[in-house]
């Protein structure tokens, strides 16, 4: 797991980004920030009551094209740091009240990030580490953060390839997603909770419902039923927001009725670990904003 002649995503650009050069991810091997906050807006069993301890980074080796979080995914935005900072982060994160550390599109910088996790962890660092991801993942880098992540959030957002390569030019997506999604469970089996109904181990999978494409997401759920229906958690997300000038028909949101049917059609499968999401969420206001908040260390 290196920088050089970096694999460390599917894309398997090759490039040295020790050498400053940007890989896929439009990132260097100079680990950057975007945002280290509390976040209230997961999974319930992430967020609780006092939220997730949320740490963006920026980059990202996927780059669909209706990206809510763009901004940071270019890899133009935001602050470079060192694993030390990164570790500072967590136990800031944790003194603040959070229930787990949720790192946000971790995994283009995950040799840094390894680091940083197991510095914590010899320093009794004791929350749980969330791997959010949109499931576009090496399996070969996963199984190298095996024993450090907890609980992976994962998307499984294509079950075609057609529509992959046209929103985010990897047709490869469902093969890949697939693979990396059995390696996440692998690590963490069944869901566990503690007391207070929050995860402390497991895999939830995000359908997220893009306007027209509901045969997808249900042949994603089929998947999951087929394979991991008594092992994972499920949740179906409506909040897919259109930028300006997305073509047809992601120019606008999802229907109540596409959603009402992907419900349904859980329901049918049998699932009984699901998560719901309501109407409003479809709303740029639960976009945090990429302000740098908490990823400077405060003087003193």
């Amino acid at each position: 797991m290196t920088y050089e002649a970096c694999d460390l995503c599917p894309r398997a650009c090759g490039v040295d980004r020790t050498r400053g050069e940007r890989g896929a991810c439009r990132m260097t091997s100079r680990l950057v920030l975007a945002r280290a906050a509390l976040h209230h807006w997961e999974e319930p069993c992430i967020s609780g009551t006092a939220g997730s301890g949320t740490v963006f980074f920026s980059g990202c080796p996927l780059g669909c094209v209706y990206c809510q979080n763009h901004e940071i995914a270019d890899g133009s935005h935001g602050l470079a740091v060192d694993d030390g900072r990164l570790e500072e982060i967590f136990f800031e994160l944790r003194d603040a009240g959070a229930h787990n550390i949720n790192l946000v599109t971790p995994t283009h910088f995950a040799p840094t990030v390894a680091k940083a996790i197991r510095r914590a962890r010899d320093a009794g660092f004791a929350l749980p580490f969330v791997c959010n991801t949109s499931g576009y993942e090496s399996t070969e880098t996963l199984r190298a953060l095996d024993g450090l992540i907890d609980i992976y959030l994962t998307d499984l957002r294509y079950a075609r390839p057609a529509t992959a390569a046209a929103y985010s030019h990897a047709p490869d997506y469902p093969a890949v997603a697939r693979a990396a999604l059995a390696e996440m469970v692998r690590q963490t089996g069944a869901a566990t909770f503690d007391e207070r109904g929050l995860m402390t181990r497991g895999t939830i999978v995000r359908i997220l419902l893009l306007p027209g494409h509901l045969p997808d997401a249900k042949l994603s759920l089929l998947h999951l039923a087929k394979h991991y229906r008594d092992t994972v958690w499920v949740s179906l997300m409506q909040q897919y927001t259109p930028s300006p000038d997305m073509p047809a028909p992601l120019d606008r949101r999802v229907t109540r009725e596409a959603y009402d049917a992907l419900v349904r059609y859980a329901e049918t499968l049998g699932f009984e670990h699901a998560y719901t999401q309501e109407r409003e969420a479809a709303s740029e206001s639960f976009i945090p904003p990429f302000d740098l908040s908490g990823v400077r260390k405060e003087r003193t």
